[in-house]
């Protein structure tokens, strides 16, 4: 029998975005594969279901999952999703498992294969299943324009009939994927733009984007392209450079973040302090404890006349797109292992070792394995 894909209705409160769009669905067909989709899964992304041609519908999502033997989704599975599963079955998705400890213990139980698309290897061959970096690019855009929207000044300059406005200074802390976009969409705004990281090789990718480089003679390079986690020392002289060029921006957006572990606290409550009354920070670290001290996930606060807002999730605010980029990261993720209808992983590729959560009722991920064994041990 063909391999069957099934897809659902993202149902965690707040996501928008869908695991797959019309676009991709001639190309799965292609690889021989039947689509079942829940019956108006896209319609948070303004997709309706007749665009999805030569897919099969169905209202009823446990049907679905009693029948696919790959299950796409966006955020991690629920636990009635996952008792309904047919044992054996692959669940392919932002799996989140730091967080979501006792979802693995159920994937193993059922014994499901899954894999987290936050997992993918980064390298040359995966930049196209690169689902961090598709919805972080999202993030960065959508952050400045937040920021544009909060400021209480023009971004650009202006000249006018009553004099010259000078353009808003921004501030870019973080110069991965979300970063670097930011920096571009503030400098398509007009802004003038500076960028900082840790690791010394950004410098030339941020002033690529016509961007200034804040360089505090710190390096921080880490192992697959992200940043270690700083020391206390190191921290500190971080900071003292940092405040001054926090102070003189109108626009703070920072994007640092270690991936299953805390963000690092990179703006202090004397640095909020010390910046411009209007000032206004964007913490795209939020979800994971937020790279400004006054953070709060979810929400915009108001200290001492700095705004600083903690947006999640912001991905699902550009849903068609997000979800655009994500069906395409996906099916390049399992197209290799489509051929014909039929399904075979190839367990001796890295794409696919690199990114198993879990397998074989075991779970697969050496970090998330020592971090469950850790937590019942304790």
């Amino acid at each position: 029998m063909p391999v069957t894909i099934g897809v659902l209705k993202e149902t965690t409160a707040g996501e928008t975005r869908v695991a797959i769009v019309p676009e991709v669905i001639n190309k799965f067909i292609d690889l021989g594969a039947q689509l079942l989709i829940e019956t108006g899964a896209g319609e948070e992304a303004r997709i309706p279901d007749a665009l999805y041609e030569g897919a099969e519908f169905s209202p009823n999502p446990q049907g679905i999952l009693s029948r696919c033997d790959i299950l796409l989704k966006v955020q991690p599975p629920t636990p009635e999703e996952i008792a309904a599963l047919r044992p054996e079955a692959i669940v392919i998705g932002f799996m989140q498992a730091y967080k979501q400890q006792q979802m693995a213990r159920e994937l193993c139980a059922k014994k499901i294969t899954s894999f987290a698309m936050e997992l993918v290897p980064r390298i040359s061959r995966a930049q196209s299943m690169d689902a961090l970096s598709s919805q972080a690019a999202v993030a960065g855009y959508k952050a400045v324009l937040i920021a544009a929207n909060t400021l209480d000044k023009f971004v650009p300059m202006l000249t006018t009939a009553a004099g010259t406005i000078r353009p808003s200074q921004f501030l870019v802390i973080g110069a991965g994927v979300a970063g670097l976009q930011a920096i571009a969409t503030a400098k398509r705004l007009g802004a003038i733009v500076e960028g900082f990281d840790v690791r010394s090789a950004t410098r030339e990718q941020v002033e690529s984007l016509g961007a200034r480089f804040v360089d505090t003679g710190i390096s921080a390079e880490g192992e697959g392209g992200y940043a270690r986690e700083l020391t206390a020392e190191e921290q500190t002289g971080q900071q003292a450079v940092l405040d001054e060029h926090i102070a003189k921006a109108d626009v703070v957006i920072t994007t640092a973040a270690v991936p299953g572990r805390p963000a690092p606290r990179i703006i202090n409550l004397a640095a909020v302090e010390g910046m411009k009354p209007g000032a206004v920070i964007v913490d795209l670290a939020a979800e994971s404890g937020g790279n400004c001290e006054l953070t709060q996930p979810g929400e915009t606060i108001t200290h001492k006349d700095i705004r600083i807002i903690g947006p999640v999730n912001l991905p699902a605010e550009l849903a068609r797109h997000a979800s655009e980029m994500y069906a395409r990261n996906l099916l390049n993720f399992i197209q290799p292992a489509i051929s014909d209808g039929m399904l075979t992983i190839d367990w001796e590729d890295e794409v696919f070792t690199g990114a198993v959560l879990t397998r074989d009722g075991e779970i697969a991920h050496e970090q998330t394995r020592d971090a469950i064994a850790k937590g019942e041990s304790s």
